[in-house]
């Protein structure tokens, strides 16, 4: 395929980027490097003849319009959001702009490139997005393509808003949108701000690990290499009109979670005078709107177009822990241009 990637040098994007590179596909990333974002994701990749970086804004249109226009996808996958919560709850305006504002802008750029006639009979503009536009679930049950919107933080109301565009422009205009709703993913390369590299970079260090309330809110784990083959098996064969959600089938509590890490680090540092990490933990004040229980059912993409999760949790955790404490170098770099690999970011903060 020739894939038009958004957001392709950010977590989730630059697996995506990675894995088609090694497919065969020709990719064009297309980031604007925000501070979550890094061409070091996407280093090995980058020689290749068959990947293409622009660096714009999707909120730009003419430049969407011209990208398009002169690379001519098969598909256009939309990665590129703001995704911390946390900072969404000191700072919803950029939320508002990417999620929203950059959605609409690509909707209309694959509109105007579907119909000039010079988009593949096949074209799909395929919209990523998130379990949390669900909001909260109780002890029991799981979210299903049919469950509804209650977002509950401006993360994921912008979300839901931009999942509510490209259902408009799928019925409106008859573009051909698919749309994916994922649980939480974890793996190499996400950026430490969020819960899992939190963890390990701060227990590696003898740090306190901050854990919100009581630890008790629980999220499926999903881990990102899965995440980015359902992504392109959706690309290429998702029916337009249609979406799927991509689980990991991992539920676990966050005070289980940072426990497992914790063992993990106990057993590949057996000399670390942190020893027992779990022994750093500290419970710190929730975050407001703190969704209690995500959990996705994936029953549909494994059974219409034949994916499910290859990872455990358990090998996947162990993966994840292993590639931080073998890649210091890349937290160190994000470290030295100031920003605080130890703690959790956004609360408290303002802009």
């Amino acid at each position: 395929m020739r894939l038009m990637v958004t957001g392709g040098a950010g977590f989730i994007g630059s697996a995506v980027v990675r894995q088609a590179i090694a497919d065969g596909d020709e990719v064009l990333n297309v980031d604007k490097l925000t501070y979550a974002a890094s061409l070091d994701n996407i280093a090995e990749v980058a020689d290749n003849p068959r990947y293409h970086f622009a660096q714009k804004d999707i909120c730009d249109l003419p430049a969407m319009n011209d990208l398009m226009a002169d690379f001519k996808p098969d598909s256009v996958m939309n990665l590129a959001a703001e995704t911390h919560v946390d900072r969404s709850i000191d700072g919803p305006g950029a939320f508002i702009q990417t999620n929203i504002i950059g959605a609409y802008a690509l909707l209309e750029a694959a509109r105007a490139y579907a119909e000039s006639g010079a988009a593949p009979k096949n074209f799909r503009f395929h919209h990523i997005s998130t379990d949390e536009v669900f909001g909260s679930l109780g002890p029991t049950g799981e979210f299903t393509e049919s469950s509804p919107y209650q977002p509950n933080s401006p993360y994921s109301a912008a979300k839901a808003s931009s999942d509510m565009l490209a259902r408009a422009w799928r019925e409106t205009f008859g573009l051909p949108v698919v749309v994916t709703n994922c649980s939480n993913n974890y793996g190499p390369y996400q950026f430490p701000e969020k819960l899992i590299p939190v963890v390990i970079i701060a227990a590696l260090e003898g740090r306190e690990i901050p854990i919100y309330g009581k630890g008790d809110n629980i999220r499926d784990w999903l881990y990102v290499g899965d995440h980015a083959d359902a992504l392109l098996l959706v690309a290429r064969e998702g029916k337009p009109g249609e979406t799927y959600n991509v689980g990991g089938r991992a539920e676990r509590s966050n005070l289980e979670l940072v426990k497992m890490i914790c063992q993990i680090l106990d057993e590949e540092l057996s000399d670390s005078p942190h020893k027992p990490h779990e022994g750093l933990i500290k419970f710190v004040a929730d975050r407001p709107g703190h969704d209690q229980r995500y959990a996705i059912n994936c029953d549909k993409i494994e059974r219409e177009l034949g994916w499910s999760p290859a990872q455990t949790i358990d090998e996947g955790m162990r993966l994840t822990v292993k590639w931080y404490l073998e890649n210091k170098q890349w937290w160190d770099a994000i470290r030295n241009r100031g920003f605080d690999v130890t703690a959790r970011q956004g609360l408290g903060k303002k802009g």
